[in-house]
Protein backbone atom coordinates (compact mmCIF):
# COMPACT_ATOMS: atom_id res chain seq x y z
CA UNK A 1 0.00 0.00 0.00
CA UNK A 2 2.88 2.19 0.59
CA UNK A 3 4.31 2.06 -3.10
CA UNK A 4 0.83 2.50 -4.11
CA UNK A 5 1.02 5.88 -2.44
CA UNK A 6 4.24 7.31 -3.52
CA UNK A 7 4.53 9.29 -6.27
CA UNK A 8 4.61 8.16 -9.99
CA UNK A 9 8.26 7.05 -10.86
CA UNK A 10 10.20 9.28 -12.60
CA UNK A 11 11.71 7.11 -15.62
CA UNK A 12 8.79 8.58 -17.75
CA UNK A 13 9.50 11.98 -17.29
CA UNK A 14 13.68 11.39 -17.83
CA UNK A 15 13.36 9.48 -20.99
CA UNK A 16 10.67 12.95 -22.45
CA UNK A 17 13.93 14.97 -20.80
CA UNK A 18 16.39 13.16 -22.40
CA UNK A 19 14.23 12.98 -26.20
CA UNK A 20 13.63 16.75 -25.78
CA UNK A 21 17.41 16.98 -25.16
CA UNK A 22 17.75 15.06 -27.97
CA UNK A 23 15.82 17.28 -30.35
CA UNK A 24 16.75 20.30 -29.04
CA UNK A 25 20.36 19.75 -30.60
CA UNK A 26 18.58 20.40 -33.90
CA UNK A 27 18.00 23.65 -33.00
CA UNK A 28 20.82 25.25 -30.58
CA UNK A 29 24.34 24.51 -29.33
CA UNK A 30 24.79 21.11 -27.76
CA UNK A 31 26.00 22.43 -24.43
CA UNK A 32 23.19 24.83 -24.40
CA UNK A 33 20.72 22.14 -24.69
CA UNK A 34 22.55 19.95 -21.79
CA UNK A 35 22.27 23.37 -19.67
CA UNK A 36 18.52 23.41 -20.70
CA UNK A 37 17.71 19.45 -20.22
CA UNK A 38 19.51 19.78 -16.92
CA UNK A 39 17.48 22.79 -15.47
CA UNK A 40 14.10 21.46 -16.60
CA UNK A 41 15.20 17.91 -15.51
CA UNK A 42 16.07 19.86 -11.88
CA UNK A 43 12.89 21.66 -11.70
CA UNK A 44 10.78 18.65 -12.48
CA UNK A 45 12.09 16.36 -9.89
CA UNK A 46 11.84 18.94 -7.06
CA UNK A 47 8.37 18.95 -7.62
CA UNK A 48 8.37 15.53 -6.02
CA UNK A 49 9.54 13.53 -2.79
CA UNK A 50 12.23 11.63 -3.14
CA UNK A 51 11.64 8.02 -3.73
CA UNK A 52 13.49 7.02 0.00
CA UNK A 53 11.75 9.60 1.61
CA UNK A 54 10.54 8.19 4.89
CA UNK A 55 7.09 8.45 7.20
CA UNK A 56 8.16 10.47 10.88
CA UNK A 57 8.79 7.67 14.05
CA UNK A 58 9.59 10.24 16.50
CA UNK A 59 6.51 10.62 19.19
CA UNK A 60 5.51 13.48 20.66
CA UNK A 61 2.08 14.27 23.25
CA UNK A 62 -0.33 16.82 22.86
CA UNK A 63 -1.61 18.10 26.40
CA UNK A 64 -4.77 19.90 26.90
CA UNK A 65 -5.80 22.09 29.71
CA UNK A 66 -9.39 19.65 29.97
CA UNK A 67 -6.69 16.33 31.11
CA UNK A 68 -6.86 15.33 27.76
CA UNK A 69 -3.32 13.70 26.16
CA UNK A 70 -2.94 12.37 22.63
CA UNK A 71 0.38 11.03 21.29
CA UNK A 72 1.50 11.06 17.62
CA UNK A 73 4.46 11.52 15.48
CA UNK A 74 6.66 14.02 15.09
CA UNK A 75 6.75 15.51 11.44
CA UNK A 76 7.93 19.03 11.99
CA UNK A 77 10.43 20.54 14.06
CA UNK A 78 10.76 18.42 17.21
CA UNK A 79 10.42 21.29 19.78
CA UNK A 80 7.86 21.83 23.05
CA UNK A 81 5.41 24.56 22.20
CA UNK A 82 2.58 26.19 23.79
CA UNK A 83 -0.66 27.37 22.52
CA UNK A 84 -4.32 28.41 22.24
CA UNK A 85 -5.59 24.82 20.47
CA UNK A 86 -8.36 25.68 17.64
CA UNK A 87 -9.35 24.03 14.43
CA UNK A 88 -9.88 25.25 10.61
CA UNK A 89 -11.54 23.16 8.07
CA UNK A 90 -10.05 24.40 5.27
CA UNK A 91 -9.67 20.95 3.06
CA UNK A 92 -6.38 23.19 1.14
CA UNK A 93 -4.30 26.25 1.55
CA UNK A 94 -2.14 24.93 4.37
CA UNK A 95 0.86 27.67 3.32
CA UNK A 96 -1.49 30.28 3.24
CA UNK A 97 -3.54 29.20 7.24
CA UNK A 98 0.84 28.80 8.25
CA UNK A 99 1.54 32.00 7.36
CA UNK A 100 -1.79 34.14 8.52
CA UNK A 101 -0.18 36.24 11.13
CA UNK A 102 -4.52 35.74 12.65
CA UNK A 103 -3.01 32.70 13.83
CA UNK A 104 0.06 34.02 15.93
CA UNK A 105 0.44 31.77 19.24
CA UNK A 106 -2.37 29.31 17.91
CA UNK A 107 -1.82 25.56 17.59
CA UNK A 108 -3.87 24.40 14.62
CA UNK A 109 -5.90 21.21 13.85
CA UNK A 110 -6.88 20.78 10.40
CA UNK A 111 -9.74 18.94 10.16
CA UNK A 112 -9.44 17.66 6.49
CA UNK A 113 -7.42 13.81 6.88
CA UNK A 114 -4.93 14.37 4.80
CA UNK A 115 -2.19 16.99 4.59
CA UNK A 116 1.26 17.38 3.22
CA UNK A 117 0.57 15.31 -0.05
CA UNK A 118 1.33 19.24 -2.28
CA UNK A 119 4.26 19.99 -0.75
CA UNK A 120 5.10 23.63 -0.28
CA UNK A 121 6.12 26.03 -2.84
CA UNK A 122 9.70 27.67 -2.57
CA UNK A 123 9.77 30.51 -0.14
CA UNK A 124 12.34 32.80 -1.79
CA UNK A 125 9.90 33.57 -5.12
CA UNK A 126 8.59 37.14 -4.64
CA UNK A 127 5.63 39.11 -6.57
CA UNK A 128 5.77 41.90 -8.44
CA UNK A 129 4.92 43.94 -5.27
CA UNK A 130 8.08 42.18 -3.12
CA UNK A 131 5.91 39.88 -1.30
CA UNK A 132 6.48 36.16 -1.34
CA UNK A 133 4.24 35.21 -3.62
CA UNK A 134 2.86 31.89 -2.65
CA UNK A 135 2.38 32.90 1.68
CA UNK A 136 0.23 35.45 3.65
CA UNK A 137 3.49 36.65 5.46
CA UNK A 138 7.00 35.85 5.64
CA UNK A 139 6.35 33.34 8.35
CA UNK A 140 4.84 30.89 9.61
CA UNK A 141 2.75 32.42 12.95
CA UNK A 142 1.04 29.20 13.90
CA UNK A 143 2.71 27.99 16.94
CA UNK A 144 2.16 24.02 15.75
CA UNK A 145 0.56 21.93 13.64
CA UNK A 146 -2.07 19.24 14.35
CA UNK A 147 -3.48 16.59 11.40
CA UNK A 148 -4.54 12.87 10.94
CA UNK A 149 -2.49 11.81 8.12
CA UNK A 150 0.61 13.47 7.40
CA UNK A 151 1.93 12.61 3.89
CA UNK A 152 5.65 12.48 3.76
CA UNK A 153 5.62 11.82 0.37
CA UNK A 154 4.41 15.29 -2.20
CA UNK A 155 3.33 15.96 -5.52
CA UNK A 156 2.93 19.07 -7.20
CA UNK A 157 4.28 21.19 -10.01
CA UNK A 158 4.70 24.27 -7.40
CA UNK A 159 6.52 22.22 -4.48
CA UNK A 160 9.78 22.70 -3.43
CA UNK A 161 10.07 20.87 -0.43
CA UNK A 162 7.44 18.86 2.08
CA UNK A 163 5.61 20.61 4.75
CA UNK A 164 7.53 19.00 7.31
CA UNK A 165 11.12 20.42 6.03
CA UNK A 166 9.18 23.54 5.86
CA UNK A 167 8.17 22.96 9.52
CA UNK A 168 11.68 21.96 10.72
CA UNK A 169 12.90 25.14 8.60
CA UNK A 170 10.95 27.46 11.03
CA UNK A 171 11.93 25.41 14.20
CA UNK A 172 7.25 24.68 14.31
CA UNK A 173 6.53 21.84 15.79
CA UNK A 174 3.90 19.26 14.09
CA UNK A 175 2.02 15.91 15.49
CA UNK A 176 0.33 13.26 12.81
CA UNK A 177 -1.54 10.49 13.60
CA UNK A 178 -4.12 12.20 16.03
CA UNK A 179 -7.56 11.97 16.02
CA UNK A 180 -8.26 15.98 15.18
CA UNK A 181 -12.47 14.15 14.21
CA UNK A 182 -12.35 13.69 18.17
CA UNK A 183 -10.07 16.59 19.22
CA UNK A 184 -12.28 18.89 16.88
CA UNK A 185 -15.98 17.79 18.58
CA UNK A 186 -13.99 18.41 21.95
CA UNK A 187 -13.07 22.31 21.02
CA UNK A 188 -16.75 22.53 19.81
CA UNK A 189 -18.03 21.50 23.15
CA UNK A 190 -15.88 23.19 25.45
CA UNK A 191 -14.23 26.40 23.44
CA UNK A 192 -10.60 26.47 21.92
CA UNK A 193 -8.42 25.10 24.54
CA UNK A 194 -4.91 25.83 25.72
CA UNK A 195 -2.51 23.11 25.13
CA UNK A 196 1.32 21.91 24.86
CA UNK A 197 2.70 19.79 22.70
CA UNK A 198 5.33 18.21 23.93
CA UNK A 199 8.84 16.66 22.45
CA UNK A 200 10.33 15.07 26.21
CA UNK A 201 8.30 11.62 26.90
CA UNK A 202 9.29 11.84 30.20
CA UNK A 203 8.40 15.47 31.11
CA UNK A 204 5.67 15.91 33.38
CA UNK A 205 2.36 17.21 32.05
CA UNK A 206 2.14 20.68 32.30
CA UNK A 207 0.93 23.04 34.81
CA UNK A 208 -2.09 24.88 33.28
CA UNK A 209 -2.63 27.06 35.65
CA UNK A 210 0.67 28.85 35.26
CA UNK A 211 0.42 28.92 31.29
CA UNK A 212 0.08 32.23 29.45
CA UNK A 213 -3.23 32.17 27.61
CA UNK A 214 -1.53 34.04 23.83
CA UNK A 215 -5.14 36.17 24.23
CA UNK A 216 -4.15 37.95 27.01
CA UNK A 217 -0.62 38.49 25.11
CA UNK A 218 -0.62 41.52 22.92
CA UNK A 219 -0.35 39.59 19.43
CA UNK A 220 -1.36 42.78 17.25
CA UNK A 221 2.06 44.41 18.22
CA UNK A 222 4.28 41.38 17.45
CA UNK A 223 2.93 40.55 14.05
CA UNK A 224 2.28 44.12 12.29
CA UNK A 225 4.80 46.13 10.97
CA UNK A 226 6.88 48.12 12.64
CA UNK A 227 7.72 51.60 9.80
CA UNK A 228 5.39 52.90 7.36
CA UNK A 229 5.49 50.42 3.95
CA UNK A 230 4.11 51.86 0.34
CA UNK A 231 2.69 49.42 -1.75
CA UNK A 232 1.88 50.14 -5.64
CA UNK A 233 3.19 54.02 -5.62
CA UNK A 234 2.12 56.57 -8.04
CA UNK A 235 -1.41 54.77 -8.01
CA UNK A 236 -4.06 57.24 -8.07
CA UNK A 237 -6.24 56.07 -5.21
CA UNK A 238 -4.13 57.19 -2.00
CA UNK A 239 -5.44 54.53 0.84
CA UNK A 240 -3.94 54.43 4.49
CA UNK A 241 -4.06 50.84 5.93
CA UNK A 242 -3.61 49.95 9.79
CA UNK A 243 -1.57 46.91 10.18
CA UNK A 244 -2.84 44.64 12.88
CA UNK A 245 -1.57 41.47 11.28
CA UNK A 246 -2.34 42.09 7.76
CA UNK A 247 -2.39 38.51 4.91
CA UNK A 248 -0.22 39.79 1.90
CA UNK A 249 -2.93 39.22 -0.60
CA UNK A 250 -5.10 41.91 1.05
CA UNK A 251 -2.32 44.36 -0.03
CA UNK A 252 -2.08 42.82 -3.78
CA UNK A 253 -6.08 43.16 -3.57
CA UNK A 254 -5.87 46.97 -3.36
CA UNK A 255 -3.10 47.52 -5.27
CA UNK A 256 -3.75 46.27 -8.42
CA UNK A 257 -7.13 47.91 -7.51
CA UNK A 258 -5.12 51.53 -8.43
CA UNK A 259 -4.53 51.87 -4.58
CA UNK A 260 -1.56 53.82 -3.44
CA UNK A 261 -1.14 51.64 -0.09
CA UNK A 262 0.75 53.05 2.54
CA UNK A 263 0.80 50.51 5.43
CA UNK A 264 1.35 51.69 9.33
CA UNK A 265 1.52 50.00 12.24
CA UNK A 266 -1.55 49.51 14.85
CA UNK A 267 -0.16 52.59 17.17
CA UNK A 268 0.13 54.81 14.54
CA UNK A 269 -1.68 58.37 14.79
CA UNK A 270 -3.63 57.93 11.34
CA UNK A 271 -6.31 60.47 12.71
CA UNK A 272 -3.73 63.39 12.13
CA UNK A 273 -2.85 62.52 8.97
CA UNK A 274 -6.52 61.96 7.16
CA UNK A 275 -6.34 64.99 4.84
CA UNK A 276 -3.35 63.15 3.06
CA UNK A 277 -5.69 60.25 2.26
CA UNK A 278 -8.62 59.14 0.40
CA UNK A 279 -9.62 56.64 2.37
CA UNK A 280 -8.64 54.21 5.16
CA UNK A 281 -8.16 50.62 5.66
CA UNK A 282 -8.40 48.26 8.99
CA UNK A 283 -6.90 44.81 8.55
CA UNK A 284 -7.29 41.33 10.31
CA UNK A 285 -4.85 40.72 13.01
CA UNK A 286 -4.96 38.24 15.71
CA UNK A 287 -5.96 38.00 19.42
CA UNK A 288 -8.15 40.16 21.50
CA UNK A 289 -9.50 43.42 19.53
CA UNK A 290 -9.67 45.33 22.67
CA UNK A 291 -6.16 45.75 23.57
CA UNK A 292 -5.36 47.43 20.27
CA UNK A 293 -6.46 50.85 22.81
CA UNK A 294 -4.41 53.56 20.48
CA UNK A 295 -6.17 52.13 17.02
CA UNK A 296 -9.53 52.72 18.19
CA UNK A 297 -8.67 56.11 19.97
CA UNK A 298 -7.88 57.16 16.51
CA UNK A 299 -10.77 55.48 15.22
CA UNK A 300 -13.16 57.01 17.15
CA UNK A 301 -11.50 60.55 16.00
CA UNK A 302 -12.31 59.24 12.47
CA UNK A 303 -15.53 58.00 12.33
CA UNK A 304 -16.67 61.09 14.45
CA UNK A 305 -14.90 63.91 12.08
CA UNK A 306 -17.21 66.46 10.62
CA UNK A 307 -19.14 65.54 7.33
CA UNK A 308 -17.09 67.85 5.08
CA UNK A 309 -13.87 66.17 6.12
CA UNK A 310 -15.37 62.23 5.62
CA UNK A 311 -13.22 59.53 3.89
CA UNK A 312 -14.26 56.07 3.12
CA UNK A 313 -13.26 53.07 5.46
CA UNK A 314 -13.30 49.36 4.78
CA UNK A 315 -12.45 47.02 7.77
CA UNK A 316 -11.40 43.09 7.47
CA UNK A 317 -11.74 40.76 10.53
CA UNK A 318 -9.83 42.50 13.15
CA UNK A 319 -10.68 45.20 11.38
CA UNK A 320 -14.49 44.46 11.77
CA UNK A 321 -13.88 44.25 15.91
CA UNK A 322 -11.97 47.36 15.70
CA UNK A 323 -14.74 49.29 14.01
CA UNK A 324 -17.73 48.05 15.87
CA UNK A 325 -15.71 49.39 18.82
CA UNK A 326 -14.94 52.60 17.51
CA UNK A 327 -18.10 53.26 16.79
CA UNK A 328 -19.58 52.35 20.85
CA UNK A 329 -20.36 48.64 20.23
CA UNK A 330 -18.71 45.47 22.28
CA UNK A 331 -16.73 42.62 21.12
CA UNK A 332 -17.42 38.98 22.25
CA UNK A 333 -15.18 35.89 22.30
CA UNK A 334 -16.86 33.18 20.35
CA UNK A 335 -16.52 29.60 22.35
CA UNK A 336 -14.56 27.95 19.33
CA UNK A 337 -14.11 30.72 16.81
CA UNK A 338 -14.82 30.12 12.85
CA UNK A 339 -11.79 29.48 10.86
CA UNK A 340 -11.93 27.57 7.52
CA UNK A 341 -12.82 28.28 4.29
CA UNK A 342 -16.97 27.09 4.02
CA UNK A 343 -18.81 29.59 5.94
CA UNK A 344 -21.79 30.75 4.38
CA UNK A 345 -22.51 34.67 5.54
CA UNK A 346 -26.01 36.12 5.03
CA UNK A 347 -25.61 39.44 3.01
CA UNK A 348 -28.52 42.10 5.30
CA UNK A 349 -28.82 44.47 1.77
CA UNK A 350 -29.46 41.46 -0.43
CA UNK A 351 -30.60 38.37 1.98
CA UNK A 352 -27.85 36.40 -0.50
CA UNK A 353 -25.67 33.90 1.40
CA UNK A 354 -21.74 33.60 0.33
CA UNK A 355 -19.45 31.07 0.84
CA UNK A 356 -16.53 32.62 2.72
CA UNK A 357 -13.07 32.23 4.39
CA UNK A 358 -12.71 32.80 7.68
CA UNK A 359 -9.97 33.01 10.91
CA UNK A 360 -11.65 34.64 14.28
CA UNK A 361 -12.36 34.15 17.74
CA UNK A 362 -13.95 37.54 18.43
CA UNK A 363 -16.85 39.19 16.90
CA UNK A 364 -18.89 42.31 17.43
CA UNK A 365 -21.95 42.09 19.28
CA UNK A 366 -24.82 43.13 17.13
CA UNK A 367 -27.05 43.98 19.94
CA UNK A 368 -24.84 46.64 21.05
CA UNK A 369 -24.26 48.76 17.98
CA UNK A 370 -25.66 52.00 18.45
CA UNK A 371 -27.75 54.36 16.46
CA UNK A 372 -26.72 54.75 12.89
CA UNK A 373 -24.70 51.94 12.71
CA UNK A 374 -26.18 47.98 11.58
CA UNK A 375 -25.56 44.52 11.00
CA UNK A 376 -24.04 44.11 7.57
CA UNK A 377 -23.60 40.21 7.38
CA UNK A 378 -24.59 37.48 9.61
CA UNK A 379 -23.11 34.05 10.10
CA UNK A 380 -25.60 31.68 8.56
CA UNK A 381 -24.52 28.78 11.31
CA UNK A 382 -24.54 30.53 14.58
CA UNK A 383 -25.64 34.22 13.72
CA UNK A 384 -22.63 35.31 15.10
CA UNK A 385 -22.27 39.03 13.33
CA UNK A 386 -20.06 38.91 10.10
CA UNK A 387 -19.70 42.55 9.10
CA UNK A 388 -21.22 46.00 9.74
CA UNK A 389 -21.82 48.94 8.07
CA UNK A 390 -23.12 52.91 8.59
CA UNK A 391 -26.29 53.91 7.78
CA UNK A 392 -25.17 57.56 5.83
CA UNK A 393 -21.41 57.23 5.88
CA UNK A 394 -19.03 55.22 3.36
CA UNK A 395 -17.76 52.87 6.38
CA UNK A 396 -18.16 49.42 6.60
CA UNK A 397 -16.39 46.39 7.59
CA UNK A 398 -16.37 42.13 7.47
CA UNK A 399 -15.69 39.84 9.53
CA UNK A 400 -14.49 37.33 6.67
CA UNK A 401 -11.60 37.70 4.16
CA UNK A 402 -12.82 38.70 0.76
CA UNK A 403 -9.54 38.43 0.09
CA UNK A 404 -9.28 34.50 0.39
CA UNK A 405 -6.31 33.08 0.49
CA UNK A 406 -6.71 30.48 0.65
CA UNK A 407 -10.62 29.88 -0.04
CA UNK A 408 -13.01 31.08 -2.19
CA UNK A 409 -13.50 34.83 -3.71
CA UNK A 410 -17.24 35.21 -3.83
CA UNK A 411 -17.35 38.55 -1.92
CA UNK A 412 -13.62 40.36 -3.37
CA UNK A 413 -16.19 42.00 -5.16
CA UNK A 414 -15.94 44.48 -1.58
CA UNK A 415 -12.57 45.50 -2.35
CA UNK A 416 -14.22 47.52 -5.57
CA UNK A 417 -17.07 48.96 -3.41
CA UNK A 418 -14.64 50.20 -0.85
CA UNK A 419 -12.25 51.53 -4.24
CA UNK A 420 -15.59 52.88 -5.48
CA UNK A 421 -16.25 54.83 -2.84
CA UNK A 422 -12.80 56.37 -2.51
CA UNK A 423 -12.95 57.49 -6.25
CA UNK A 424 -16.24 59.00 -4.73
CA UNK A 425 -18.66 56.48 -7.52
CA UNK A 426 -21.72 56.48 -5.99
CA UNK A 427 -22.22 53.10 -3.94
CA UNK A 428 -26.01 51.81 -2.69
CA UNK A 429 -26.54 51.37 0.83
CA UNK A 430 -29.84 50.49 1.61
CA UNK A 431 -30.31 48.05 3.72
CA UNK A 432 -33.05 45.19 4.37
CA UNK A 433 -34.33 44.76 8.45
Amino acid sequence: MTRMLRPILRSSRSAAIKASSSSATAFVPATAAKALASTVQQRLFATQSSGDAEPPTALAKLYLEDGTTLVGKSFGCHESVEGEVVFTTGMVGYPETLTDPSYEGQIISLTTPMVGNYGVPDRSIKDEFGLSKYFESNKIHASGLLVQDYSHHYSHWNAASSLGDWLKEEGVPGISGLDTRMLTKKIREKGALLGRIEVDLNAPAPDFTKMVNPNDTHLVDIVCVKEPTVYGKGNPVKVIAVDCGMKYNIIRELVKRGAELTVVPWNYPFAEEMHKYDGLFLSNGPGDPTMCKETIAQLEKVVTCPDDEVKPIYGICMGNQLMGLAAGGKAEKLPFGNRGQNQPVLNHQTAECYITPQNHGFAVDSDSLPPMWKPLFMNANDLSNEGIIHTNKPFFSVQFHPEASGGPTDTAFLFEKFVGHVRTIPQPLVLQD
